[in-house]
């Protein structure tokens, strides 16, 4: 018996006992369930089971007679009908997982991590900025940001630039790029207001987004996707615009919005397009 044999059915899909009895019947030609058994070291009382189940692969075909004889199919017919079973299965395989895929099959494969905790959206962050080769854009809160202070220096010791839009104190002193105060929020939080965020964009390629409503629970993403990071990198350019007219004119914007600019967020239908007056202290 050539074990080799033995071991490449069974590779297909074949019991040990049903290898050895398949192998066995094409070396001895045609032969009883016991000379089977002898040949091949089958036990007795098993070949006549591993028979039955070969015979319904149609592995093998039952001569009928006193005693039964049992011949094994020809190889080459086999192997063809195993090739057209798993051809056909795998057809079926990828027309079912087809129907169940989330995103259409031509479509880019995209990585995005849910985070759930402080401590590791901030080795996130540092991770991101540490990977920087151009630039960097951040948007975030002091706490945040001060925990990030070494990655940034080391960022522009390397040669990246930052663009950093920060709401209260920056905790640091930029040497390469710009920071950007986020002064339209000074008129209108209060000292007890704890909510904050924590924005990046890396090389226009990956970013983070993350939030903490109350002050300490996190929750946030990191992405390696451009359409998610593009999206992200134009809010925070967007909000570097605002703070930009702000700071050039903030008179003339906080007498039409009112402080904080917070009539920008007034979208009602019945509200002029030009609109005069204060906003209610409560409102504010």
């Amino acid at each position: 018996m050539t074990d080799l044999a033995v071991e490449r059915l069974t590779e297909l899909g074949f019991s040990t006992y049903e290898a050895r009895t398949y192998v066995g019947l094409l070396s001895t030609g045609t032969a009883t369930g016991y000379a089977v058994s002898l040949a091949t070291g089958v036990p007795q009382p098993k070949v006549y089971e591993t028979l039955r189940r070969l015979k319904e692969r149609d592995a093998v075909v039952e001569l009928p007679g006193r005693p039964v004889r049992w011949s094994a199919v020809p190889p080459d017919a086999l192997l063809d009908r195993l090739n057209n079973s798993f051809a056909d299965r795998l057809v079926s395989a990828r027309d079912e997982l087809a129907t169940l895929a989330s995103v259409p099959p031509d479509a880019e494969p995209q990585l995005v991590w849910r985070l759930t905790d402080g401590a590791r959206i901030l080795e996130a962050a540092s991770a991101l900025i540490a990977s920087a080769a151009r630039h960097v854009y951040i948007s975030g809160t002091a706490d945040p940001l001060r925990e990030l202070t070494d990655p940034i220096e080391a960022g522009e010791r390397r040669g990246v630039e930052f663009s950093i839009l920060h709401f209260g104190d920056i905790p640091f002193h930029l040497t390469n790029g710009r920071t950007f105060r986020h002064a339209t929020t000074d008129a209108v939080l209060r000292p007890s207001h704890r909510a904050k965020h924590l924005a990046i964009v890396v090389d226009s390629t990956t970013t983070l987004w993350s939030v903490a409503r109350d002050g300490k629970k996190w929750e946030g993403l990191r992405a390696d996707d451009p359409l998610l990071t593009s999206a992200v990198k134009g809010y925070i350019r967007h909000d570097i615009f605002v703070q930009r007219m702000y700071a050039a004119m903030p008179d003339e914007l906080s007498e039409h919005f009112g402080p904080g600019l917070l009539r920008l967020a007034d979208l009602s239908p019945e509200l002029p397009m030009e609109t005069s007056g204060r906003v209610n202290a409560a409102e504010a």
